[in-house]
C-alpha cells in the first residue's frame, strides 16, 4: 500500500476511521418474509428482535435480574408508552415512581452501553433520540472509577426526574436498544394481502433505520396495478374481498368502491362461492356479508375477462391454456379442460358474452377506468409503492448471501429455465434482471397500461417461469367453479424439488457470482410444513427457507407461525415462532411469542466489517482517500 500521502489532516483522521470500522464485528442481521398485512405480529418480531433482545437482557444482567424481571424489562423495550402507563398506574406514590424511573434509566443505560459494544461511538450516536442525545452520551460513558464525576452524573440523573423527562428518556432509550440490537432488516417478500393492515407495516418499514425489499408476488400485483395494470388492479381489489379486507382499499388509501358496488348490486346475486373468508372475532352484518360477495363476483368476472385480453395481446408468454372463458359450454354450464368435460357450480356469468367473452361491458369498462384513477391519485400509495420500489428488487446479493422471494425457474434436470422473449433468452440471473427492469420500467410509465412491461408484471404473478409464482398455472378459477379438487393442483417448478440438492444450489450461488462456502440462498414464498416433519434448513445447509408464517390461514396446514433468521458475527440462527395472538394479550399476560432458535452455522472466525457489503464499500473510500 501507498504510505506517502498528501491529503489533510482531517482526511487522514477519515481515512484511519475507516480503515478501523473494518476491524469491527459485523452488525446483526434479521430476515423476515410472507408478512401478509399481519402488522400485530410483525411488529412483535421486529420490536422484540426475533428474540434477540432477550438474550441481551440474559447475559447482561444475568445476576442482577430475575427470570421475571428480565421479562418485565424486555417488554418494557418493546412497547414503552404502553408498559410505562401500566406501571405507573400501579405505583402509590410520586415517590415510588421516581425510584422506579431513576433504576430503569440506569439499566437501559447499562443495556445500551452492552448493546453498542461493537459500533463506533458516532453510530451509537446516531441511534439515539436527538434530543436527548448529549445527556445520555453523558451516562452511557460514565467511569464508575471517577469519583471527580459522580456527583454530576446523579445530578443529570435526578434533573431529568425533577424536570419531568423520564418517560421521555426511558421511551428514547428503549428504541435505542431495538436499534442497536438488530443493525439491518431483510422482508424477503409479500407485505400486502390476506391480513389486515399491509399499510402499517409500509409505514415501519418507512421509518425503519436500514431495510431493504425483495418483492414477493402479491407485492408486484399492488406495484402492478399502480403502474396502470388493470389486470393487476382487479387481481388486488378480489384478494382483498376473498379475504374481508376491502377497508385496506378504501379506508387505509381512501379508494372509493363505490361505483364498483353498484355495478355488483346489479348484476350479481349471494354466492357460496365467493363469500368472503371470515376471522372467527368477525363482525359482519347480513348486509355487508352480502355487498362484499357481490363485489367479489364482480371483480372476479372482469379480471377473467382482462386475462383473455392479456393472453390474445401477449402470445409470446404462451399462456393460452389459461383462456378458461373460451372453454366454457355455457348451455349446459360445463368446460372442457385436460381433455376432460367438468360441471360448474356457483356460476355468475351474466355479464359474459359467449360468443366474445373477453368482451367488457361499457359498465365494466367505465368502473375500471373509475378505479384505476383512484388507485393512481392515492397520496399515501404512492408514497408506499414508491418506497418499495426504491428499497426493493428481485434479488439481492447480500453478505455473499442470495436473497430470492420465490425460486430460481429449472428445468426437470436442474439447468436455468430459458424464457424466450421477442428472439432473445433469458435464464438464470439475466431471467430476474429482465423481469426487474419490467418491473421499474412499468412503474415510471405508469400511463401505458397495456405495454409489453406493464404486461409483464401480470405474468410475475402468474407466469410458469416466474421466478415469484413458480408453478405451472394458477388454478383462481377452478377453485371458484370445478368441484373435482383434481383441477386445482398448480405444480411446482422442479426446483423445489432440487433445492435439496447442495450441488444445484451451489450452481445458483455461482451463477449469482457467490462462491464462499458460507453462502446460502434466502427464500420466502412457501410455507414449511413443520408439522409433517418438513425441514427448512436444506441443502446441507445451503438453502433457507423463512416464509414468516404470519399470515394466520397458513398456520392450521404448517403447525407453526413459520420462521426468521438471525444473523450476527457469530453465524446464522434459524428462529421458528409459535403464533403470535395479539399485542393486547401479549401485553396483558407479558407472553411472549414462543419461539425456538436453531443454529444453521456457527463461523470459525468471527466475521468481521471487513467481510460484509458495507465493509465493501469502505474499501472503495479509503482507495479514493489513498489516491488523493
Amino acid at each position: 500500500m501507498n504510505t506517502r500521502f498528501t491529503t489533510s489532516s482531517a482526511e487522514l483522521t477519515e481515512l484511519m476511521n475507516l480503515r478501523s470500522i473494518l476491524n469491527l464485528p459485523k452488525g446483526t442481521e434479521h430476515f423476515v418474509s410472507d408478512l401478509h398485512g399481519e402488522f400485530e405480529a410483525f411488529q412483535h418480531v421486529l420490536r422484540n428482535g426475533s428474540g434477540s433482545i432477550k438474550e441481551k437482557i440474559a447475559v447482561a444482567f444475568q445476576n442482577k435480574l430475575t427470570t421475571d424481571e428480565q421479562n418485565e424489562l424486555a417488554f418494557l423495550i418493546y412497547y414503552p408508552e404502553e408498559v410505562l402507563d401500566e406501571i405507573k398506574q400501579q405505583m402509590i406514590s410520586t415517590e415510588e415512581i421516581n425510584i422506579w424511573q431513576k433504576e430503569t434509566i440506569q439499566l437501559l443505560i447499562e443495556l445500551v452501553r452492552f448493546s453498542s459494544t461493537k459500533y463506533t461511538r458516532s453510530k451509537v450516536r446516531k441511534s439515539l433520540p436527538p434530543a436527548q442525545a448529549y445527556l445520555i452520551e453523558e451516562l452511557l460513558y460514565q467511569d464508575a472509577s471517577d469519583y471527580n464525576k459522580q456527583d454530576y452524573y446523579e445530578q443529570i440523573l435526578s434533573d431529568i426526574i425533577l424536570f419531568k423527562q423520564a418517560d421521555t428518556f426511558i421511551i428514547g432509550l428503549s428504541y435505542t436498544i431495538q436499534r442497536l440490537v438488530v443493525d439491518h432488516l431483510h422482508v424477503v417478500g409479500d407485505i400486502y394481502d390476506r391480513g389486515p393492515s399491509p399499510d402499517k407495516i409500509m409505514e415501519t418499514l418507512i421509518q425503519h433505520h436500514s431495510v431493504d425489499i425483495q418483492w414477493g408476488n402479491h407485492d408486484i400485483i399492488w406495484l402492478g396495478a399502480f403502474a396502470g395494470s388493470h389486470l393487476c388492479m382487479t387481481t388486488v381489489i378480489r384478494i382483498c374481498a376473498r379475504y374481508n379486507n376491502l377497508s385496506i382499499i378504501e379506508d387505509s388509501y381512501g379508494i372509493n368502491l363505490r361505483p364498483l358496488l353498484s355495478l355488483a348490486e346489479n348484476y350479481y346475486d349471494d354466492n357460496p362461492a365467493f363469500r368472503p373468508k371470515e376471522a372467527k372475532d368477525s363482525e359482519l352484518t347480513d348486509k355487508e356479508r352480502r355487498q362484499i360477495t357481490q363485489i367479489h363476483q364482480a371483480i372476479a368476472m372482469m379480471q377473467f375477462k382482462l386475462e383473455l385480453q392479456w393472453i390474445d395481446r401477449r402470445p409470446e408468454y404462451a399462456m393460452e391454456k389459461r383462456a378458461l372463458l373460451r372453454h366454457i359450454d355455457y348451455k349446459t354450464e360445463t368446460i372442457y379442460l385436460n381433455g376432460k368435460t367438468y360441471p360448474l357450480e356457483n356460476t355468475c356469468f351474466h355479464t359474459v358474452n359467449p360468443e366474445a367473452p373477453d368482451l367488457l361491458l361499457p359498465e365494466e369498462k367505465k368502473v375500471l377506468k373509475q378505479l384505476m384513477h383512484a388507485f393512481q391519485h392515492s397520496e399515501k400509495l404512492k408514497r408506499h409503492l414508491d418506497f418499495l420500489i426504491k428499497k426493493g428488487s428481485m434479488y439481492l446479493c447480500y453478505n455473499n448471501n442470495l436473497l430470492i422471494h420465490g425460486c430460481m425457474p429449472l428445468t426437470e434436470d436442474g439447468q436455468f429455465q430459458s424464457l424466450t422473449l421477442h428472439d432473445q433468452y433469458y435464464q438464470g440471473k439475466a431471467l430476474l434482471d429482465f423481469f426487474e427492469e419490467a418491473v421499474r420500467t412499468a412503474y415510471e410509465q405508469p400511463d401505458s397500461h397495456q405495454d409489453f412491461y406493464t404486461d409483464t408484471l401480470w405474468y410475475l404473478w402468474c407466469g410458469e417461469y416466474s421466478s415469484l409464482f413458480g408453478k405451472d398455472e394458477m388454478t383462481t378459477f377452478e377453485r371458484y367453479f370445478i368441484k373435482d379438487k383434481a383441477t386445482h393442483v398448480e405444480n411446482k417448478n422442479p426446483y423445489y424439488r432440487l433445492r435439496n440438492c447442495p450441488t444445484v444450489c451451489q450452481n445458483i450461488l455461482t451463477e449469482f457470482g457467490l462462491s464462499e462456502t458460507d453462502s446460502h440462498i434466502i427464500n420466502g414464498h412457501t410455507p414449511v410444513k413443520e408439522i409433517n416433519g418438513e425441514n427448512p434448513i436444506k441443502a446441507e445447509g445451503k438453502l433457507i427457507v423463512i416464509d414468516g408464517g404470519f399470515s394466520k390461514p397458513y398456520q392450521q396446514t404448517t403447525g407453526i407461525a413459520g420462521y426468521t433468521l438471525i444473523y450476527n458475527s457469530y453465524g446464522m440462527q434459524l428462529v421458528a415462532h409459535q403464533p403470535f395472538t395479539s399485542k393486547k394479550e401479549a401485553l396483558k399476560n407479558r407472553q411472549d411469542i414462543i419461539s425456538t432458535k436453531r443454529l444453521v452455522d456457527r463461523v470459525v472466525k468471527r466475521k468481521r466489517v471487513k467481510e460484509t457489503n458495507i465493509g465493501a464499500q469502505l474499501l472503495k473510500m479509503i482507495d479514493e482517500l489513498n489516491k488523493k
